[in-house]
């Protein structure tokens, strides 16, 4: 297959041109003899026009928009909300579940802990960052990978997360892409994000690493 504005070679099934961004409908195979009959065959300007040939096999649709770095941003703000929310409905069951409601009911900062209130403070710690873990990586591989290919603020804002092809991330590549975001972090002035502002795909350290792109799409 191969993009009827560059040329280059695409995978099949593919949505855009990775090297221009072209899209398309259908994927074009070159060359094509052009049809200069029937429906096949625009004209312009009425009696005496020249004909302008129509390929079949594709339609050219507008150029793909990538996500920036401001809108990704504004994303992850709700996403932060909707998350927050979730982290406290399921915690506050954890909680009382095991039992750990009767330990922070007793505990006052001001005074010494003993060895069993320390294993109770590092078990609520280790409780608090499982849940947030399990949380977050669920919410965003789940939600990236099902028909929607975004999460709530992703959507809200016409965003979808797609591989290099446009394609629909398995789910698997989507937690590859979350997990992705631990070396962004170790990235100095969060510039791993900030490349989503000025690369040619917009893509952020971990879009790269897991070979992804997040998209525009109209609301």
């Amino acid at each position: 297959m191969y993009c009827s504005k560059c040329g280059a070679a695409m995978a099949e099934g593919s949505s855009f041109c990775s090297n221009c961004g072209q899209s398309f409908t259908v994927a074009a195979a070159l060359p094509r003899a052009p049809i200069l009959s029937g429906a096949a065959v625009a004209q312009f300007g009425g009696a005496g026009s020249a004909p302008v040939a129509a390929y079949a096999g594709y339609a050219a649709v507008p150029r793909v928009e990538y996500a920036g770095f401001w809108v990704r941003f504004l994303a992850l703000l709700i996403d932060n909300v909707v998350m927050g929310l979730a982290f406290v409905l399921i915690l506050i069951p954890l909680i009382f579940l095991t039992g750990l409601e009767g330990f922070i009911g007793e505990f006052h900062p001001n005074e010494d802990l003993n060895d069993a209130g320390i294993f109770m403070l590092v078990s609520l710690v280790f409780l608090v960052a499982t849940a947030s873990l399990l949380l977050t990586w669920l919410y965003h591989a789940l939600m990236e990978s099902s028909e929607w290919q975004a999460t709530l603020g992703k959507k809200a804002l016409g965003l979808v997360v797609t591989d290099m092809a446009g394609q629909r991330l398995s789910f698997g590549r989507s937690t590859g892409r979350h997990f992705g975001k631990i070396v962004t972090n170790l990235i100095p002035a969060f510039i791993g994000y900030i490349m989503a502002g000025f690369t040619e795909k917009k893509q952020a350290l971990h879009d790269m690493l897991a070979s992804c792109l997040m998209l525009r799409r109209n609301i």
